[in-house]
Formats: structure tokens, C-alpha cells, sequence
């Protein structure tokens, strides 16, 4: 019974607490996220640009391997883009408000 007791009010207590960053922490996680955000933009166009490179080059050598391998890279990289657009909504649907 005395379980049963503390661990219902462990998650009364538990479900007001909600992570804050510090004072002063919010504008250099901004800073980072920018960064990242940034940089993936950057690989995603990279990507697509050696998958075309490699494309084309396979055409014009005459390597079937290459291009087709250009080909999938380009596919890939569009999937990618599509997880990285779709899977942070489906994480915060399923995590809710954050709060723990």
C-alpha cells in the first residue's frame, strides 16, 4: 500500500516539472541549432550535387555502376530531406509538451 502511495505521488510531482534552459543558455542553444540546421542544409545540397556529378560522369564514361549509383545517392538524399522534415513532428507528437 505504502508503494502504491509514493509512487502515485512520485508521478504527481513528476508531471509538473518541465526542462528550462538557464538564463542567458536560450540564445547560444539558437546559436547551435542554427549552426546544425545550416550545416545539414549544406550536406543535403552536396549530396545532390555529387549524386548529379556522379551521374553524369557514369553517362559520359560509359559506367553504368556510377551512374546508377548517382542515381540512388540523389534518391537517398530526397528521402533524407523528407525524414528530416517529417520525423521531429512525429518526436514531439509523441513526446508531448516536453515536460517530464
Amino acid at each position: 500500500m505504502t508503494t502504491h502511495l509514493t509512487s502515485t505521488a512520485l508521478a504527481s510531482v513528476g508531471a509538473k516539472i518541465c526542462p528550462i534552459a538557464p538564463p542567458g543558455a536560450q540564445q547560444y542553444a539558437d546559436q547551435l541549432m542554427g549552426y546544425v540546421l545550416w550545416g545539414i542544409g549544406l550536406l543535403f545540397i552536396l549530396g545532390v550535387v555529387v549524386g548529379i556529378g556522379a551521374t553524369v560522369a557514369g553517362r559520359a564514361f560509359a559506367m553504368p555502376h556510377a551512374s546508377k549509383a548517382g542515381v540512388v545517392g540523389i534518391v537517398l538524399v530526397f528521402a533524407a530531406i523528407i525524414g528530416y522534415l517529417v520525423l521531429p513532428g512525429i518526436v514531439r507528437a509523441m513526446t508531448g509538451s516536453g515536460c517530464v
